[in-house]
Parts: structure tokens; C-alpha cells; sequence
């Protein structure tokens, strides 16, 4: 199943200039979500993965079902002030300012396989600062995937030292 053909693109949204990747429009086809996620466990099902660690919220939608095919473990890691135990927290960059997330301090033991997973990688900044709390927690990154990549924002050269798998790559806006 061509995947890229089942996301909506929304231009200018949510600012102009701007082309979403609506993955709303992949998700209610039964098909192309099991294809979806069926892919993804394809290519890590030979790996020994301990957990499946995925980004509020979008990330969560293929991240659980790729950890229960699996058979490993669900990690959240949410914006800050959302979990309800203690956490550890990291910031990371944006072209504005800066921005959080935070996960649990007991989530992870040192030495566990980790898996990251999220919906999409644009310029990396989200999903290098889960790489850091999964590492600051002793875990073992085995890979990093995601539904869409947009190859054009080069998050790869930022995230270089992790093994990243994407099922849909755009290669301009």
C-alpha cells in the first residue's frame, strides 16, 4: 500500500506558508493503519525491544500498538506538568524560544532496549530531547521511528548518531 497516498495535505495551516501532513485521513482507513503499523513492526521485530517510548500525543496513536506487537512495554513522555509522579525533565530548542517534555523518573532501567517513536520528524527537537531523558535514565536507544519524515528540514545530520526509520519521506514542502 503506497502510504503517502492516504495523508491529507493542508496548506497553510496552521500558519501560512506553512503544509500540514494531516494523518487523520490514514488513520480511519483500517487498511492503511494496520498497514502502517505493521511496517513499522516489520522492520523492528528482530530487535530485542524492552519498551516503545513515544511523544505526546500523535506519537502515542502507532507507538502503543507497535509496543503490544512487540511484546514490549509503553512509555509516555508528555509536556510538562502532565504525568503525575516524579519526573525528569528536558528542553530543547525552538526557532523562538524553548519548549519541554518530561518523563517519568522510574519509566526506564539502565541497560532496557528503547525503541522512540513519533508521528513525525521535522527539525528534531522534539524527539532529541526523548533521546536525552531515555539516555539520562540508562536506557539503550535501539532506533528511532516515525510515520513521516520531512527530509527537507534535515533532522537526520542533528539526530546522526541514531538508527531512524521513516515509512513516508517528503522531500520539500
Amino acid at each position: 500500500m503506497d502510504l503517502i497516498k492516504e495523508i491529507r495535505s493542508v496548506p497553510d495551516f496552521p500558519k501560512k506558508g506553512i503544509v500540514f501532513r494531516d494523518i487523520t485521513t490514514l488513520l480511519k482507513s483500517k487498511e492503511a493503519l494496520a498497514c502502517a503499523v505493521d511496517a513499522l513492526y516489520d522492520h523492528y521485530k528482530g530487535l530485542r525491544v524492552d519498551k516503545v517510548v513515544s511523544v505526546e500525543s500523535r506519537g502515542y496513536i502507532l507507538g502503543a500498538p507497535l509496543a503490544y506487537k512487540l511484546g514490549a512495554g509503553f512509555v509516555p513522555i508528555r509536556k510538562p506538568g502532565k504525568l503525575p509522579a516524579a519526573t525528569l525533565k528536558q528542553e530543547y530548542a525552538l526557532e523562538y524560544g524553548t519548549d519541554a517534555v518530561e518523563i517519568h523518573k522510574d519509566a526506564i532501567s539502565a541497560g532496557e532496549r528503547i525503541l522512540l517513536h513519533d508521528d513525525l520528524l521535522a527539525t528534531g527537537g522534539t524527539i532529541g530531547a526523548a533521546c536525552q531523558l531515555v539516555e539520562k535514565l540508562g536506557g539503550k536507544i535501539v532506533g528511532v521511528s516515525f510515520l513521516i519524515e520531512l527530509t527537507f528540514l534535515q533532522a537526520r545530520k542533528r539526530l546522526g548518531q541514531y538508527d531512524i526509520f521513516s515509512l513516508i519521506k517528503y522531500d520539500s514542502e
